[in-house]
């Protein structure tokens, strides 16, 4: 088995491996939709039968009463959807047939599950022996009893196969799940309060809520002490957070179905004390031409080739009188001048609205390297007419030759830089986190890029004199020049020794 981190949920390997038996069975685009339905009837199955287990041995009676369940946020599953009726039939050629009954039976005691989780596996499309043999991979090779209720689990494991697939098939994946790292971080910052409204405008799989949520039982021992609102376009990844949100016992409201949220707000009237969110990056076209007049771009105009500042300015529409946003941005959107972008992001520095900004270091995602920065917008901030810049492009470690994390200390090194600022004692440390008035940010031509504000990071004096440092380093140097003379030199003979000359 792989080992656990927080870049790694243990099992990516064996989920892959059940995705590669279906390699060539039916189109990829049904891949997610098979993978994803089977995590989630393996997860509540198994978070099932360890509480079943738990009554039993209470021996109470109460191993059959739903509310058992329930009241630790543990679906009830009925007989004929737990998995060791789905593992029983897996070699038979009603296995399709048995696990679309499965999922009917979930929706049908869950009503916000209705038409939500998918019942595909009947499909003639699908070879129903390739079928027992993922579902014996997920029954054999796939130990779901210790998976943790705070990792967002579907959006990890769906985004690892998105990135596998599109790997294997030459294309760009998108991005639908956030790392654990970033969403800590945004939630760690902003600490969302009990009986506040959260929203996430392109939600992906939900993986902000998961954190909003276990931030606040963390500190006040409350569940469900969030309001939660949420919209997403991909009609998959809506119907994924649906059930990531089920799984957790998240009541959200992320509509009654996808949409797109620049030409379809689902909730037009929200005034969010905290949004967190992940747009996609530099999305584009974004229905710029039929929302010219649209009341959200109280900065300026957003360009129709880059939807970035409409991201912003619709969250910014959506906040309460001392709401707050966390977001991730590329690093793009910091210092561009593209088609009215810096005038924007001008207006949006003079309205006393951006708090702070982190650059955060490359290689935090599974399927983008790029590096990515988060924003903090707020109404009515503490340290007024004053942001924070942090450069934590150096932090973190490598869990393996692809991935990078922050440990806890990361963040809350990160989270306590925030408070000290907003409680206005925080001292500049060259090279990490400055604090910069909006007067310092017009004279860098509101160019937000950190590096401009924190400087570089002082190195240590060695001891060395300065004098005897620049002789040594010109002494060097000399002798450098020398030997690139001879390797010239040799080069050039060696050339003249084929009939070429230079």
């Amino acid at each position: 088995m792989a080992k656990k981190t927080k870049a790694n949920i243990g099992f990516e390997k064996q989920i892959w491996d059940a995705a590669c038996v279906l390699w060539g069975h039916i189109p990829a685009a049904e891949y997610r939709k098979v993978i994803i339905g089977l995590i989630f009837l393996r997860y509540i199955s198994a978070a099932f039968e360890a509480r079943y287990k738990e009554l039993v041995n209470e021996k109470e009676g109460f191993e059959n009463d739903p509310d058992a369940y329930t009241e630790y946020n543990i679906f009830f599953v009925p007989k004929e959807a737990r998995w060791e009726t789905i593992s029983a039939a897996a070699h038979t050629p009603e296995i399709g047939k048995v696990i679309d009954d499965a999922m009917r039976a979930i929706e049908s005691n869950n009503h916000k599950l209705k038409n939500v989780l998918p019942k595909n596996y009947a499909s003639p499309d699908l070879d129903k022996k390739v079928l027992g043999e993922v579902v014996d991979i997920f029954t054999n090779d796939i130990d779901m009893s210790d998976a943790e209720a705070s990792e967002d689990l579907l959006g990890r494991t769906y985004e690892y196969c998105i990135a596998k697939f599109a790997e294997e098939e030459g294309v760009g994946g998108g991005e639908f799940y956030t790392p654990s790292s970033i969403v800590k971080t945004l939630v760690s910052i902003l600490k969302p309060f009990a009986n506040s409204r959260v929203y996430d405008p392109c939600c992906g799989s939900g993986g902000m809520f998961v954190q909003s949520e276990k931030f606040i039982e963390a500190h006040s021992h409350m569940r469900g002490a969030i309001s939660v609102y949420g919209q997403e376009a991909n009609p998959d990844t809506w119907k994924m957070a649906q059930m990531n949100m089920a799984i957790r016992g998240i009541d959200a409201n992320l509509g009654a179905y996808n949409a797109d949220t620049f030409t379809n707000d689902l909730h037009p009237t929200l005034k969010a004390d905290y949004i967190l969110a992940n747009p996609p990056f530099n999305y584009h076209p974004w229905g710029q031409e039929q929302l010219k007049e649209d009341k959200r771009w109280q900065y300026g105009l957003p360009p129709k080739g880059n939807a970035n500042y409409a991201w912003i300015q619709h969250m910014i529409s959506h906040l309460a009188p001392n709401g707050k946003i966390g977001l991730v941005l590329a690093n793009g959107a910091l210092s561009t001048q593209s088609k009215g972008e810096g005038e924007i992001r001008k207006n949006i520095i003079n309205a006393d609205l951006i708090e702070g900004i982190i650059a955060m270091p490359t290689q935090l995602f599974y399927s983008v390297t790029i590096p990515v920065t988060l924003w903090f917008i707020t109404k009515n901030k503490k340290q007024k007419g004053k942001t924070l810049f942090i450069d934590a492009r150096k932090m973190g470690h490598m869990v393996d030759r692809k991935h990078r994390d922050f440990t806890d200390e990361d963040i809350q090194k990160l989270a306590a830089t925030f408070s000290a600022f907003q409680n206005g004692t925080l001292e500049d440390v060259k090279g990490f986190c400055a604090v910069a008035t909006t007067e310092d940010i017009a004279k860098q031509d509101y160019i937000l890029t950190p590096g401009r504000y924190v400087g570089i990071e002082e190195k240590a004096d060695d001891g060395e004199p300065f004098d005897d440092k620049m002789k040594r380093l010109t002494s060097e140097l000399s002798e450098m020049f020398k030997k690139s003379h001879e390797l010239e030199e040799e080069i050039r003979r060696k050339l003249e020794a084929i009939g070429y000359e230079i």
